[in-house]
């Protein structure tokens, strides 16, 4: 490991344990600035709704696989799992929060700051990343390697296996890294269950729009 990757992975730690406080300066900016609004448009304001839904939709989506671990703050990282959105993209509560960030900067008319909050937010994670991976490397072993092999980090896998599957020694491999991961899967919660562990992000998309709408009007 070099020095570089070493820092990184520590910076990823300090992160993670903070990563709520860390995103308090993008609500500030996004409440208070005036500057470079855009016009006002309705079009403009439900393409912000849509990409924050899509954000939380995704969120709902892994928080209903993975359970209510995704809150800790300690690296309890829990077991892996590669079911749902897991099996798509190694990180997509990562990529949902970036998405529910982008949509509350359109919303707000602050097109110019919506990549700039996606681009720090994706430096945030993927630093917080890194530490993660360190620690499921050495929790799980090979069974998250050979799960990391075969899901990517952040864009996600489109297509099913079975499309890009090819025949032979590789369709054996394929059929040899399910098992390896099969051992350490588990299964989804109940929606109810998933809902009260979401129960923190869906109030605060909530609180946020209702502020978003009331300083708009004053």
């Amino acid at each position: 490991m070099t020095q570089e990757t070493d820092t990184t992975t520590r910076l990823g730690g300090w992160l993670f344990r903070h990563r709520t406080a860390i995103a308090l300066p993008f609500a500030a900016a996004i409440l208070g600035l005036r500057a470079g609004q855009a016009p006002p448009s309705a079009a403009l304001i439900a393409a912000g709704v849509a990409v924050t839904l899509v954000g939380e939709l995704l969120r709902l989506w892994g928080v209903h696989h993975i359970g209510a671990i995704s809150r800790t703050r300690a690296d309890r990282l829990g077991p892996l799992v590669s079911s749902g959105p897991f099996a798509r993209v190694r990180n997509p509560l990562y990529l949902g929060n970036i998405a529910i960030w982008v949509g509350f900067a359109l919303t707000a008319r602050l097109v110019w700051l919506a990549p700039i909050i996606a681009i720090l937010l994706f430096l945030e994670y993927h630093a917080i990343v890194r530490w993660e991976e360190q620690l499921l490397e050495d929790r799980l072993g090979d069974g998250y390697r050979t799960y990391k092999s075969r899901v990517p980090r952040w864009a996600p896998r489109l297509l099913n296996r079975g499309a890009r599957r090819d025949r032979g020694e590789k369709n054996v491999q394929d059929i040899s890294a399910v098992s390896a991961v099969s051992a350490v899967t588990t299964g989804g919660q109940s929606w109810k269950a998933t809902l009260f562990s979401e129960r923190g992000t869906l109030l605060a998309i909530g609180a946020g729009y209702l502020l978003l709408w009331l300083t708009a009007r004053f």
